[in-house]
């Protein structure tokens, strides 16, 4: 299958079905203890499990082997340099552990992320909770939906917060001046902490209103999100209300706000 030619409908239910078979791996590595979990730490001290490897693997062959020639920039590879992917007019954007930290500690927030980026926008993305096995996928132009286990798809029509009635989304483990700053002024409900990027299925679902992230996050982070939030109807914007951009010299993101 090529995205260019073929449904995109198509090509988010196959993302799903790829990311789901790695959130079966996941679940089957989950809560062994971090004594017995092959812990390491990158560069920026963030860990890196013998999870997110076989995870990753299973998502390279299903993307291989059902959108062969599609390039795919992954958190846990070594991406290739700008001067060869700058001409990319398609690839895909996958992080096969989001909240790694979340997964060696034994909570819930950690899921798997593909995005499918065309010119630079996220075209269809798809998050997976491995715990639940539920299911969130959705783009620009498709609308989103949520796919609870063992259930059809539940289209997904979130609606905007009354003043002052807006649940905003912040990380479970990130806690910032700059954030406070930034929210000081605005009439808000209350707070919900979060990890990872469960934060965009809460935002395309209803249960939250707002996501400011002002923190530095991957490409990878943001790209499978900001579909399912476009999907729903929201945004994803810079702090200048640009729409977020991918492929970008630095494959680091800027603050973003994600909204309903």
């Amino acid at each position: 299958m090529n995205p260019a030619t073929h449904d995109l409908s198509t090509a988010l239910e196959k993302m799903g079905e790829i990311a789901a078979a790695a959130g079966r791996e996941l679940v089957s590595r989950y809560g062994k203890g971090r004594g017995d979990m092959a812990v390491r730490y990158k560069s920026d001290e963030t860990p890196v499990t013998d999870a997110d490897d076989v995870a990753q693997a299973i998502i390279a062959a299903g993307l291989a082997e059902h959108f062969p020639g599609v390039p795919v920039i992954s958190e846990e590879s070594v991406p290739p340099d700008y001067e060869t992917r700058k001409s990319w007019s398609e690839f895909f954007l996958v992080d096969p552990l989001d909240g790694t930290k979340g997964f060696v500690h034994g909570t819930d927030d950690f899921c798997v992320n593909i995005a499918l980026v065309r010119e630079r926008y996220p075209a269809a993305g798809v998050i997976l909770l491995p715990i639940t096995g539920e299911l969130f996928a959705g783009g620009a132009g498709l609308g989103s939906y949520r796919k609870p286990r063992g259930s059809g798809p539940l289209p997904l029509h979130p609606q905007p917060a009354s003043p002052g009635q807006a649940i905003v989304l912040t990380s479970r483990t990130r806690r910032t001046p700059k954030l406070d700053e930034y929210l000081r002024g605005k009439p808000y409900l209350g707070k919900l902490h979060v990890g990872g990027a469960v934060k965009f299925c809460l935002l395309a679902a209803g249960a939250g209103h707002l996501y400011p992230c002002l923190h530095p996050t991957g490409e990878w982070d943001t790209a499978a999100g900001q579909a399912l939030v476009e999907g729903a109807g929201g945004s994803v914007t810079d702090l200048d209300g640009y729409r977020f951009r991918y492929n970008k010299q630095s494959l680091t993101n800027g603050p973003f706000i994600a909204k309903i």
